[in-house]
């Protein structure tokens, strides 16, 4: 069984109660149009011989008739309630397991791929539960029909299964060609999806360039795809319904002769004749599951590519926790993704600053001391520990990690710098002590403008509009307040303004808590504070030594050409 066939199973079996109560009201109301044909031939029998008691048979048709219109009304709000349980459970299912995966989700999918497949995909996927028991429920009026044909007239039985057979044939291959065709066109909506978060990204550069015409080309350049695959979906369907259409009125008209032949040598009544009539129709009912076979098809699509995130290897954490030590960073034989460490150490308390040209493997050197990233051979150690035993919560709390363009979570920006609700500055302290928060914030030169928003520390996020800058020092608070053992810096001074860079610098070099710090540095200046500099190149460390030692080198001098000194 294919991994998407898998969950769309399982999404029907997680739905909550909605496909048990889709299954009552289909099965009740198909009943229901079961039992219409023979009432209405017992009371036109009835009335046509005059015979008594067709008052009885009338109510009872006419309660017949209200059952099956409840039971649509009911399957109806059902089907819409069972598709947002199903589609919301999925979607959080997608979001803790790619959050779970971390970066390596990112690097395998877009950023529009990925909300295409937790939103759109997701929710074609909570429809399966309606389309399933939609599907089959019409099982029932066709067995049923069946059944009442055997007990009217079993020769029109053998009419009747004719018929379904040719149904069958049409709906299978109508469900394998739409499969393929809606993941076609599935996977073309994440193609652009992909693209238009990528602009939305960019939107300053693109329109300081003024290239938006060639943007907006660029991100709707595969909607002929779409179309031709939205055009291959509707000839499907329309072929389908054309071929299950005609097999409704044969079957009916191929009733009524063999009927009609009977009723003239009296084996069958008038009233017989119209029930076995109805009771064709009835049991080529298939024909009119198009619908959800579609939305079968699209469900079986959908759940593929849903399944392709679920096949992200979440990271795994182990369960031992950090011994006394000052935070001492080793790599040993370690090497990932075209980056060549070796054998590295980052000793405990020390500042170490890696450089090198674009490319070269910084942000992923930065990635495995953090372990956002693991590596492919070799391991990172923190005071003895292999980052791939510690607990999570070990983990995160012994490393602080302060990226170019933060996300703050929390409601207020004292959560969003302590990483836990309720954060705040309250509390008996002593005159001058403001607590980590208020520390985090100085040493990232973050304190006095939050001071400034209307509730300071206890301002509401949304209600801080912040610049780049601004965000930054956040983010750096965060990483001051979080990280007891090691301070890991990817590019995160990116967008402050000289003076404050060289102050956040200071602090971090100055630490009181003597931390080991790893600063990925763009300027000389901040390379020249550090204890050590890993000098990275083509992949792999070229050299690594203190900074005056390495920029006795050319090439070394080199990598910060065009930088401030």
């Amino acid at each position: 069984m294919r991994a998407g066939d898998r969950l769309v199973i399982g999404a029907v079996r997680r739905s909550g109660p909605w496909p048990a109560v889709l299954t009552v009201t289909a099965v009740v109301g198909a009943a229901g149009e079961l039992a219409v044909p023979y009432l209405v031939g017992r009371t036109v029998d009835a009335f046509v011989m005059r015979q008594p008691g067709g008052t009885p048979w009338l109510v009872l048709s006419a309660c017949a008739v209200a059952a099956v219109v409840a039971c649509e009304s009911l399957g109806v709000w059902a089907r819409g309630a069972g598709g947002a349980y199903a589609a919301a459970k999925l979607r959080r299912s997608v979001l803790r397991h790619v959050l779970g995966a971390g970066p390596a989700a990112t690097r395998r999918f877009p950023g529009g791929e990925l909300v295409t497949r937790a939103g759109l995909n997701a929710e074609e996927v909570g429809r399966a539960p309606e389309t399933v028991t939609g599907a089959l429920a019409l099982l029932v009026p066709t067995v049923g029909a069946l059944v009442a044909l055997t007990l009217i007239a079993p020769v029109l039985t053998l009419t009747l299964l004719a018929g379904i057979v040719v149904i069958l044939l049409v709906l299978r291959a109508f469900l394998r060609a739409s499969t393929v065709i809606s993941g076609g066109y599935q996977q073309v909506q994440g193609d652009i999806a992909a693209r238009l978060v990528d602009a939305m990204e960019g939107a300053r550069t693109i329109d300081a360039a003024g290239t938006a015409a060639q943007e907006a080309r660029r991100v709707l350049a595969p909607l002929p795809r779409l179309r031709a695959h939205g055009m291959s979906l509707w000839r499907a369907n329309a072929g389908a319904a054309v071929q299950s259409g005609l097999v409704v009125p044969l079957l009916e008209v191929a009733v009524l002769i063999a009927g009609g032949f009977m009723l003239a040598a009296g084996s069958l009544t008038v009233g017989e004749l119209y029930a076995a009539a109805r009771y064709a129709v009835l049991g080529a009912a298939l024909s009119t599951s198009l619908g959800f076979i579609g939305g079968l098809a699209r469900a079986r699509a959908a759940a593929e590519r849903v399944a392709e995130v679920f096949g992200l290897t979440p990271v795994a954490h182990g369960t031992r926790t950090l011994p006394p030590g000052p935070g001492t960073v080793e790599f040993r034989d370690v090497a990932v993704d075209g980056l060549t460490v070796g054998d590295l150490t980052l000793p405990g308390g020390s500042v170490t600053a890696v450089v090198g040209r674009s490319g070269a493997g910084k942000s992923l050197l930065a990635a495995l001391a953090g372990r956002l990233a693991d590596p492919e051979r070799g391991a990172v150690l923190l005071d003895g520990i292999p980052l791939r035993e510690l607990s999570r919560e070990e983990l995160r709390s012994a490393i602080g990690y302060a990226f170019e363009r933060p996300v703050l979570v929390g409601e207020t920006v004292a959560e969003a710098i302590a990483g836990e609700p309720g954060a705040a500055l309250g509390g008996r302290r002593a005159p001058g002590d403001e607590g980590p928060v208020a520390d985090a914030a100085k040493a990232a030169c973050a304190d006095a403008f939050i001071r400034r928003l209307p509730l300071g520390y206890g301002t509401p996020l949304r209600d801080a509009p912040m610049s780049g800058g601004e965000r930054q020092r956040i983010g750096l608070a965060r990483a001051f307040a979080q990280g007891e053992r090691l301070l890991v810096l990817d590019d995160a001074t990116s967008s402050l303004d000289t003076v404050t860079e060289r102050q956040v610098s200071q602090a971090l070099t100055s630490d009181r808590r003597d931390r080991t710090r790893l600063i990925a540095a763009h300027r000389p200046v901040t390379a020249a504070r550090a204890d050590q500099v890993v000098w990275l190149e083509d992949g792999a460390v070229r050299a690594h030594g203190p900074h005056d030692v390495l920029w006795q080198d050319p090439a070394y001098r080199a990598v910060f050409q065009g930088t401030e000194p």
